[in-house]
């Protein structure tokens, strides 16, 4: 009952990148508690190399299972088999929609506790103990469980780090499946609008709040971050992606990424705390706003009061100047 169960989930031969960070958190705590971390993937013709390659992560076992990739119901299916097996208290998940699809459906199926939005897992007295924040970030809630626990952590909450480990071993796994897993059909699959935009690498992030005033308003911090050039991006906030201004693949904050870029460029941001856990690491934080209230100049290195139509396009000229 010390080994931990961790779902991973893949595309176009490449696991995803949470997935890899609950695989190397599940190695950790596995370890800690006397076990091993088992990895599952559920798809089409997967490789054995492919799944074999989460070894490096941490995982000692994989169970491969065919079936449709990125339906939670199949998943479901298999990692409840395989706790019924006995040989599993946890499991852990990497977050995304999917995650949290997959890790509440399977709570319901074997009643498990379940806990979502996870930052932070520790060994407790030989059981896990997971950490969330809670009241807008402001208290830290931990959870313990009588019995079965499904840990579902937040965005890149989980380190993704290679433990040096040999490839593990793959296994086929069959399964029966539910009625409710055949429901659903994939009918098509690929990469959301702005997935190109990545965040997560960029040294220089300038961020877009509502103070942008419109989609269009984009322009001026895309042409200030073409203007850094090199590994500048622009990012949003969770206010602009729901009115359709930006792309979600941009998102920072509680319920996007989380950045620590050099530099942090805030435009138009009021600072809720939402978003300010989801930038708060950055090395820089320097404001535009023309609210002189606005919270984000409380944790800002340097608050600038004014319009931002007329800063960005000077902003934007002096870097051009600068870089030559």
């Amino acid at each position: 009952m010390s080994n931990i169960l961790v779902y991973a989930l893949h595309h176009e031969g490449a696991f995803n990148k949470n997935s890899l960070g609950a695989v190397a958190e599940a190695s950790r705590l596995a370890g800690e508690l006397g076990g091993e971390a088992h990895a599952v993937v559920v798809g089409a013709g997967i490789a054995d190399d492919l799944a074999a390659t989460l070894g490096s992560y941490g995982a000692t076992k994989v169970y491969k299972a065919d079936g449709p990739e990125g339906l939670s119901g199949p998943v479901i299916d298999v990692m409840g088999k395989l706790f019924d097996g006995g040989d599993y208290q946890y499991a852990v998940f990497g977050g995304g929609l999917l995650g949290f699809e997959i890790g509440a459906g399977l709570a319901a199926r074997i009643d498990a506790g379940v806990t979502m939005e996870v930052t932070a897992v520790n060994v407790v007295d030989g059981q896990l103990a997971a950490e969330r924040p809670i009241l807008g970030d402001s208290s830290i809630s931990t959870s313990r469980y009588k019995g079965k626990g499904i840990i579902i952590a937040r965005l890149n909450a989980f380190e993704v780090k290679e433990t040096g480990g040999s490839a593990a071993s793959v296994e086929q796994v069959s399964y029966e499946a539910s009625t409710q897993s055949q429901q659903a059909n994939i009918v098509t699959r690929g990469e959301q609008r702005g997935a190109d935009v990545d965040i997560e690498g960029a040294s220089i992030l300038v961020a877009g709040g509502r103070g942008l005033g419109k989609a269009e308003g984009f322009q001026l911090a895309e042409d200030l971050a073409k203007a850094f050039g090199g590994n500048a991006a622009v990012a949003a906030t969770r206010a602009v992606v729901d009115a359709g201004w930006y792309p979600y693949a941009a998102q920072i904050g509680q319920t996007g990424k989380t950045v620590a870029p050099k530099l942090y460029l805030a435009a138009g941001i009021s600072g809720a705390i939402q978003h300010k856990v989801g930038m708060q690491s950055s090395e820089n934080i320097v404001a535009i706003n023309k609210d002189a209230n606005a919270p984000i100049f409380e944790f800002s290195d340097l608050g600038i009061v004014g319009d931002l139509n007329k800063i960005l396009p000077k902003l934007t000229e002096a870097v051009k100047a600068r870089k030559g």
